[in-house]
């Protein structure tokens, strides 16, 4: 088995995928709070490094910084544009032990950052400076789901090379906590309900792709293909490779991550999952291909 594809079985790490999902909502608040309001909340997500995730360089006053979860050494590290470095230890500890430490360390380097303490896009949220529900830290799993994260990462990026539309950059959702891709055919899409930033995020059509590592109602590591609005058609649209489905219930094709992990290349798997449900949304959604896509053969 290629070591550049770990095993994580969600039932082994979900505690730890439980913290850190709230320990990334903290930093990702922080981002929100200090960040350019980009559209479809690109300049809050977090980038894979090679280390761990890392925000954008933020803007505080004259200064800047930048957080990042350094999941090698399993340290938060704080570095300013002015050589400021602080670095906490990533450890089994409450959210609201992270929280104050997180907190504490911003207001010491002369970065304070208000946030609201509230946790997004989970059922049952608790604010995180009452949080002692979400304690454990596993090194080993938190290191194969960033080692993870920088394959999907290679992989996602190639696949958009050929797409010269408006598409977003590979990078890390904190809310959802997924690895995402979306790439946009300049039209308007219908209006859509929901919280402000969902709005906003797909006010246009957009057909998107991503890796997430487990989520009810799919309880394992798994890649993600969706259209907004959906086309007539796509639910029955013939995608590759075996073992991909579509989720009635989320409305989006699923590709279990241990289906890629097997295949005799899970490059090759990821990438025939990308294009073909790329493929099957903008031909049923009629979007304008060849103004879209760069020219086969062309570099």
């Amino acid at each position: 088995m290629d070591s550049r594809w770990p095993a994580l079985p969600y039932d082994e790490w979900r505690d730890t995928y439980a913290t850190l999902h709230m320990w990334s909502q903290v930093i990702g608040k922080v981002a929100l709070a200090q960040a350019a309001p980009l559209n479809h909340s690109w300049g809050i997500a977090l980038h894979p490094t090679g280390r761990g995730l890392m925000t954008a360089m933020l803007p505080h006053g004259n200064r800047s910084f930048t957080i990042e979860f350094d999941f090698v050494d399993h340290e938060l590290v704080i570095e300013t544009s002015d050589g400021a470095h602080r670095a906490l230890p990533l450890r089994a500890q409450s959210v609201a032990q992270f929280y104050a430490d997180t907190m504490l360390a911003l207001s010491e380097m002369n970065l304070p950052v208000p946030i609201w303490s509230m946790p997004v896009e989970i059922p049952a949220p608790i604010r995180f400076e009452r949080d002692t529900i979400h304690r454990s830290y596993d090194p080993e799993h938190a290191n194969r789901f960033w080692r993870l994260i920088v394959e999907v990462h290679r992989v996602f990026n190639s696949c958009r090379c050929g797409f010269i539309g408006k598409c977003s950059p590979v990078h890390f959702f904190w809310g959802s906590f997924d690895l995402a891709v979306s790439r946009f055919s300049g039209r308007p899409a219908p209006p859509r309900e929901g919280p402000a930033f969902m709005r906003e995020a797909y006010s246009h059509e957009v057909i998107s792709h991503g890796f997430w590592p487990g989520s009810a109602p799919v309880l394992e590591p798994a890649f993600y293909a969706y259209a907004v609005p959906e086309p007539p058609g796509l639910k029955t649209a013939v995608i590759q490779p075996e073992g991909a489905y579509y989720h009635s219930e989320l409305n989006e094709f699923i590709l279990p991550y241990d289906a890629v992990r097997n295949a005799a290349s899970p490059e090759a798997a990821i990438t025939a999952f990308v294009s073909t449900t790329y493929e099957s949304a903008a031909a049923l959604a009629g979007w304008d291909r060849p103004a879209l896509e760069r020219p086969v053969g062309e570099k």
